[in-house]
């Protein structure tokens, strides 16, 4: 018996995925949750034998989730479906080493396949996502750049990024100016859309 474990924040999606992976024989669903916290906190009591993860949930992504339990080396496998196939969410998927990487407009039957196919040992990718792969560009932004516009994505003003980082406010604006620079745009609203649209922040 396959345990599964399910983090999807929209109710309707999370209960068609279980309500659909318990018809199969084989496949046993153990938990069903809606935020990333809560995911990994299961993860970690119940040790299922794969995780399917969507990618933006409250708390924690499921991208930071992924991280979290390769860090610490839980024997589960990861499968992230999302409706995103953008070039740095696929990347931070590969380094977190995931075995999965699913669009959710796939058929059910794609999303059981694989699951037996990562069990067996193998990496499974939507089709459409190929050309991603080659498409991928590095991000150009420093760490504490991205960092920067993180928070400033979250609403923060230069003063609470400045508070929240421990940096003056000058050097705060030294780096929004840089990540303008880099992406080559106009406004730090525009820098932000870049890196969210890329999949950075």
């Amino acid at each position: 018996m396959i345990r599964i474990l399910i983090a999807e924040d929209q109710q309707m999606v999370r209960g068609a995925f279980t309500s659909l992976l318990q018809f199969e024989k084989d496949i046993e669903v153990i938990a069903a949750v809606s935020d990333g916290k809560t995911a990994y906190d299961t993860i970690e009591q119940t040790l299922p034998d794969v995780c399917i993860l969507d990618i933006e949930m409250p708390k924690l992504s499921g991208l930071e989730v992924a991280q979290k339990v390769r860090a610490a080396q839980l024997p589960c496998k990861i499968i992230i479906v999302t409706t995103f196939a953008r070039p740095g969410y696929l990347q931070k998927a590969m380094d977190a080493k995931v075995e999965g990487y699913l669009l959710k407009d796939e058929p059910i039957d794609f999303l059981i396949e694989s699951i037996r196919r990562v069990m067996k040992g193998e990496r499974v990718i939507s089709t459409d996502l190929s050309a991603v792969l080659f498409m991928q560009e590095k991000n150009p932004l420093s760490e504490r750049e991205t960092e920067v516009l993180r928070l400033t994505k979250e609403g923060l003003t230069t003063e609470d990024i400045s508070k929240t980082l421990f940096l003056t406010k000058g050097t705060v604006r030294n780096y929004v100016s840089s990540a303008i620079q880099k992406l080559e745009v106009e406004s730090r609203t525009e820098a932000v859309q870049i890196a969210v649209e890329k999949g950075w922040i």
